[in-house]
């Protein structure tokens, strides 16, 4: 019988290229999951033989560090062949390639998203991103001057700026309430919620993961409190889906938008949608749809002529999702992240903005400052003298630096972070990081 450590080494021994080939790709897809049948996900995502295969998958420059996955990831080696090949193959007769053949294959995708988030395939569509998920229910979902929509002060800039123009367009109220950072109390975050409702409020717009520090929000009880006052409840889970194990059932949502070309790996310009069934009705689309789609979860992506490639290669993202497995996947980001705040919780001038001491609380986004230090800064230092690339950021209650590190980092990449950031705490960087003091 083939052992599992020597089935993993055969399969990273094809090479890059030939690893997540399709047929190598189905033997990792049947093998993986039933690698180490005695093995929970936290022992799971420490074995390096398990991990060689994920990591081997991209193609990824690895003279940089890249901390950044929180943006946007690179998407596998398959993704990518994919999209290159249903490119090509409609451009050799664009307008018979696309109508007849790829744009059909988009129902394939939409049985693929709603079979992970565990919905109907008439409940799903596919989007450009999160902002234009998110934005078609934001504009799209009638309110009348005067009805109130009730957010938080650290959800994103784009969905906060499109709220202020229906301010401006339609006379509502938007109000935006606080919350603790790190939230060591998931009933803070309730509590500030609850507190905000009024009779007038229509909406609540809250994030699944705030995407400045990576907190995990107890979303279900929101849509609990949303559904027993006739409120809608809109979830940003651009930071979320297929971060960590969920379902639409976990959260009792009616309505979800999200990226896919963050933690899934889709294509860049890969987003979703969901609205529940006997919602779908009340949303308009964003650009015009016949009559006879009121209630058709299709209305939402007509948007004219686009290229099906970027949509049809999810269909490798979703095989390459089912052959890691969503439990080791977010085991092995957590354990990425031990590998440098055990080394920085040493320090009494770092401080943590994402509680890192309950999983419940976090996955594979954090935030961190090192005091007396601007993090714009550090970033640019980290980036300059250490090949390391993060993002800063900057809010009116804090700041600090943001770490997302992604399926393909390796223990050793986050161990050299480990240690640049322990340099910068001891002031081993001085000027080049530090606060400017006016005089």
């Amino acid at each position: 019988m083939t052992s599992r450590r020597s089935m993993l080494r055969s399969l990273a021994a094809l090479g890059p290229t030939a690893l997540f080939a399709s047929e190598a790709l189905a033997e990792v897809t049947r093998w993986l999951p039933s690698a180490l049948p005695q093995m929970p996900a936290s022992m799971v995502a420490q074995d390096e033989d398990f991990w060689v295969t994920v990591q081997q998958a991209f193609d990824v420059d690895r003279s940089i560090i890249n901390l950044n996955n929180g943006g946007v990831s690179p998407s596998p080696r398959t993704v990518q062949a994919a999209f290159r090949r249903y490119t090509d193959q409609a451009n050799n007769m664009p307008a018979y390639e696309m109508w007849r053949h790829q744009e059909p294959q988009v129902e394939t995708i939409r049985e693929g998203l709603a079979d992970i988030f565990a919905v109907s395939p008439d409940e799903i569509a596919i989007m450009r991103n999160a902002s234009e998920a998110l934005e078609t229910l934001q504009l799209g979902i009638p309110l009348e001057r005067g009805d109130e929509v009730l957010t938080t002060t650290q959800d994103y800039p784009r969905m906060l700026t499109t709220w202020e123009q229906r301010v401006r367009r339609d006379g509502i109220v938007l109000k935006k309430v606080g919350f603790p950072t790190p939230l060591k109390r998931r009933k803070d975050f309730i509590e500030a919620i609850e507190a905000g409702i009024t009779e007038r409020t229509k909406v609540i717009h809250i994030s699944h993961v705030v995407f400045l520090t990576g907190q995990i929000l107890p979303v279900r009880d929101i849509c609990r409190m949303a559904a027993k006052r006739n409120i809608r409840c809109i979830v940003d889970g651009a930071h979320s889906f297929a971060h960590f194990p969920f379902t639409q059932k976990d959260l009792e949502c009616e309505y979800f938008g999200t990226s896919l070309h963050k933690w899934f790996l889709g294509p860049i310009g890969t987003g979703m949608l969901y609205v529940k069934k006997d919602r779908i009705a009340d949303v308009w689309p964003l650009m015009a749809a016949p009559k006879d789609m009121d209630a058709n979860i299709r209305k939402f992506e007509e948007i004219g002529t686009h290229p099906a490639a970027m949509h049809n290669a999810l269909i490798e993202s979703i095989a390459f999702h089912r052959a890691m497995g969503i439990e080791r996947k977010a085991a092995r980001l957590r354990h990425l992240h031990t590998v440098w705040t055990d080394q920085l919780e040493k320090f009494e001038n770092v401080r943590f903005l994402t509680d890192i001491n309950d999983d419940v609380n976090q996955c594979g986004l954090r935030l961190v400052h090192i005091e007396g230090t601007d993090p714009g800064k550090v970033s640019s230092y980290l980036l300059e003298k250490h090949r390391i690339f993060t993002v800063s950021i900057g809010h009116e209650d804090f700041k600090g630096l943001r770490v997302a590190p992604s399926v393909y980092t390796t223990v050793d990449e986050m161990a050299r972070f480990a240690k640049a950031m322990s340099m910068i705490a001891r002031g081993e960087a001085g000027s080049a990081v530090s606060v400017d003091v006016k005089g």
